[in-house]
């Protein structure tokens, strides 16, 4: 089941390949391991995209797409799965990883007032900014396993079933 839908949202591998703006691309997306949907490419591209969610730079995409052919785990879904920390949710998601590496440091939390500035987030980092990595590392690890974990043994477990019902219909 989760293959069935995971492949009709994916883009067609053969279109993207022969894109004027990807052909400088085309050797790394010859890959067959980047386009297939397996047990192994789905959960490593759940733990690719998932890490590359908490890493707090604006090109997340590109580097979920490196660590995707680095990899060799489904390119379209990790490159998807960036989209977690969306403009909606970064806010709340990074402030609960400056909360945590703020525990693993043993720092008291700041509070902050935030400015759209160079100014405001060159001073403010030099604060919070050791927190804020490691809580971004340590939640970057944790939830890239959880989604590894998690897409195996859904995969498994729904892969198991199939059989079980196919061996119950003879």
């Amino acid at each position: 089941m989760p293959k069935r839908i995971l492949q009709r949202i994916m883009p067609d591998p053969e279109q993207l390949k022969q894109n004027k703006n990807l052909r400088f691309l085309s050797r790394w997306l010859q890959d067959g391991n980047l386009w297939r949907l397996t047990r192994r490419s789905a959960a490593g591209a759940f733990a690719v995209g998932l890490f590359m969610a908490f890493v707090p730079l604006p090109s997340q995409m590109l580097l979920a797409a490196a660590g995707a052919v680095l990899f060799r785990v489904n390119l379209p879904l990790s490159v998807a799965l960036v989209w977690v920390s969306n403009p909606l949710t970064m806010p709340p998601l990074f402030y609960f990883c400056y909360r945590i590496g703020a525990v693993a440091l043993q720092r008291p939390t700041e509070q902050f007032h935030f400015q759209l500035s160079w100014q405001w987030l060159i001073e403010t980092m030099a604060h919070i900014g050791p927190p804020f990595l490691l809580g971004c590392f340590i939640c970057g690890v944790f939830f890239s396993l959880l989604g590894y974990i998690s897409v195996s043994q859904l995969w498994r477990y729904s892969t198991i079933r199939r059989y079980q019902q196919r061996r119950h219909k003879r």
